[in-house]
């Protein structure tokens, strides 16, 4: 199934109105951007690129997946200071010197993406898997951070 816009019957003999609604398409998504919204990642339109980066947390770990396609392990820096976590690293391009890149939407490039955990995690005990462009970094939370339960005695 496929999505068509909606074309009044005035404008669809014109087509040379077609490019104008292009252009007010790009426009329009250009201020859908998160750019508004999520003032954190406001630099990403100007300065480079961000990936996406997920949290997650239970009663033992807090989770974060970053997706981090196309990139080596090697080029992939994670540090972790004062409760910020800190993935930071650079895609190359893949193209061949002397190539001409007829068009380009892959973001390549150094990045950075730093966020601050939601509790005290346990450094020593901190995992990272990369899989299949995905990087799962897992942060045990420090034990004094974990919910305890609390037994009742009945008299």
């Amino acid at each position: 199934m496929s999505i068509i816009r909606y074309q009044s019957p005035e404008t669809v003999a014109w087509t040379g109105l077609d490019r104008w609604n292009n252009l007010r398409d790009e426009l329009d998504s250009l201020f859908d951007m998160p750019f508004w919204s999520n003032f954190g990642r406001q630099s990403q339109l100007f300065s480079g690129w961000s990936p996406a980066l997920d949290l997650y947390q239970n009663n033992d770990n807090v989770i974060a997946r970053v997706e981090l396609p196309g990139m080596r392990k090697e080029d992939i820096e994670i540090s972790l200071q004062d409760g910020m976590l800190t993935i930071a690293g650079e895609r190359k391009s893949e193209g061949a010197e002397g190539d001409k890149a007829e068009r380009t939407e892959r973001y390549v490039g150094k990045f950075r993406r730093s966020v601050s955990l939601p509790t005290q995690v346990d450094a020593n005990k901190v995992a990272a898997t990369y899989r299949d462009g995905i990087l799962t970094i897992t942060l045990p939370k420090a034990e004094e951070a974990k919910p305890k339960q609390i037994q009742v005695n009945v008299e």
